[in-house]
């Protein structure tokens, strides 16, 4: 286990804290329609922390081309149609480049400064000339406003409990998953980036912002400073 990350609850746990059968089981949202909208039908897309491939799997249904890279076995053993690695993203290097890269998940707030450097720098290496990278951003309020929950429409709900400084800049994040059935907890540290702090992060990886995909500003599609 990562320092600073937890995980518990039925079946095998990841090295961040994610428990391979919950997210087998959470419900994917309006993320896919966003990706298809912002790039190219047909598009070969480099998927960076794919887990379970909840998203690699409408992605497919939609015609996209998917390499998809995990550094856990178990959540490569659920994806089904696509392409897999098993590696951590902040050392892949797979010598070619791909149409699309997307970094998903909230991992561009990797509590690890030299980690979250590393896959920005994968994301730079990797995205072919004239090709755009997708991310995923935390909102704006995520570290706030605490405890708050959801309850899904298919009947799970989610809690972050909280969120609590540990470093300067990193926080540590508690959330709980209830399943009538089953209950997971994940702890997890984050680093909070503003706006400005998100473009500077780009920026040193040689990148740039093309445009936030969402109104909220937690899709974004950059391109090659």
């Amino acid at each position: 286990m990562r320092a600073g990350h937890q995980g518990t609850g039925p079946g095998a746990i990841t090295p961040d804290g994610c428990a391979v059968e919950l997210y087998s089981r959470l419900r994917i949202g309006p993320e896919p329609d966003i990706i298809a909208g912002a790039v190219p039908a047909g598009a070969h897309i480099l998927e960076l922390g794919c887990g379970v491939g909840r998203m690699t799997r409408p992605l497919l249904e939609r015609g996209f081309t998917i390499t998809a890279v995990d550094e856990s076995p178990d959540m490569l053993e659920r994806v089904r149609g696509a392409r897999t690695i098993c590696g951590t993203i902040e050392d892949l290097d797979l010598g070619e480049t791909f149409d699309v890269v997307m970094l998903a998940s909230f991992l561009v707030h990797h509590g690890d400064l030299k980690v979250r450097r590393g896959m920005l720098r994968t994301c730079a290496r990797h995205v072919a000339a004239g090709g755009s990278v997708l991310i995923q951003r935390e909102g704006e309020d995520y570290h706030s406003d605490l405890p708050r929950e959801r309850i899904d429409p298919s009947g799970y709900t989610v809690r972050i409990v909280s969120s609590e400084p540990v470093e300067e800049g990193v926080n540590s994040v508690h959330a709980e998953y209830e399943f009538p059935d089953a209950t997971w907890t994940q702890t997890f540290q984050a680093r909070p980036l503003s706006k400005e702090q998100f473009e500077e992060a780009l920026a040193e990886a040689g990148l740039k912002v093309d445009r936030y995909l969402t109104e909220d500003r937690i899709w974004v599609r950059a391109v090659a400073a």
